[in-house]
């Protein structure tokens, strides 16, 4: 599934995106506020981004600024990758494949380091399927993309974020919609 901002077929698309961030100069900047006054779809794309980018606004500097040293090996890499001449790309890993694990709810391990017990996976809920009762081996990390997610007494909306504290228990997690999840656990977590 693709974005909704990745189906605007208008060339500003982009600068929209990058307005939205506030990361244009002010020379371009005005040029922007005029086509987006004038275009609907650019219109809609920044009503829908400025939230997003609200919601940075709440986060450590250091995480959303990366430091010298990742420019350094950025620009590094850039023009290393200038220098070399063109060969065969390397054979790239195969997509991981869903895997149904129970009825209705289906996995997509993205990563997985077994000696830190952690795993990287995307996780889809079929409508009204419950996720089994659990205690958490590790700390949880939940990303929703897509539905709507109950976490015992939270609800969850795209884009919202939920942490869980190794030994913390989940009651119930539901989806009454059904939904998709980026999540980062440990594969040792406890079912009840």
């Amino acid at each position: 599934m693709r974005p909704a901002l990745d189906m605007n077929p208008c060339e500003q698309a982009q600068l929209v995106s990058v307005y939205a961030l506030r990361a244009l100069p002010a020379t371009e900047a005005a040029a922007v506020e005029a086509h987006v006054a004038v275009c609907a779809r650019c219109r809609r794309d920044l009503e829908t981004l400025r939230p997003v980018v609200a919601r940075f606004a709440g986060w450590p500097i250091d995480v959303l600024r990366p430091g010298p040293s990742l420019w350094d090996r950025l620009v590094e890499r850039i023009g290393a990758s200038e220098q070399q001449p063109a060969t065969e790309c390397e054979p790239q890993r195969p997509e991981p494949q869903w895997e149904e694990v129970a009825l209705g709810i289906h996995c997509k391990l993205l990563a997985s380091n077994w000696a830190q017990d952690r795993v990287s996976m995307l996780v889809r809920l079929a409508p009204g399927i419950e996720y089994p009762p659990h205690t958490h081996a590790g700390t949880e990390e939940l990303h929703l993309l897509h539905g709507e997610l109950w976490i015992d007494k939270r609800k969850l909306y795209p884009g919202d974020y939920n942490r869980a504290e190794s030994g913390s228990v989940d009651q119930r997690v539901w989806s009454e919609t059904g939904c998709t999840c980026v999540l980062i656990t440990s594969p040792s977590d406890v079912l009840r």
